[in-house]
């Protein structure tokens, strides 16, 4: 499962390094894609059980989610 998060405040590749590095440390994490030219954030999932925290773990680093959608 994908889900795609719209944050705001990432303005360059360092925040997107920030953004993945603490998101692969989550258990249940596959993959992390940011993009601060679009503010998008695209993590993969192993179960959704995690989505939560993820959630909770951007607007902790400052990157606050504006909204979420699931991708397929």
């Amino acid at each position: 499962m994908k889900i795609k998060y719209n944050v705001s405040n990432m303005h360059c590749t360092g925040c997107e390094n920030r953004i993945k590095n603490s998101l692969k440390m989550i258990k249940g994490v596959k993959s992390v894609l940011a993009d601060y030219n679009t503010g998008e954030v695209i993590v993969e999932l192993k179960n959704e059980k995690v989505g939560e925290k993820i959630k909770d773990l951007l607007n902790n680093l400052d990157f606050p989610v504006t909204s979420e959608e699931i991708v397929k």
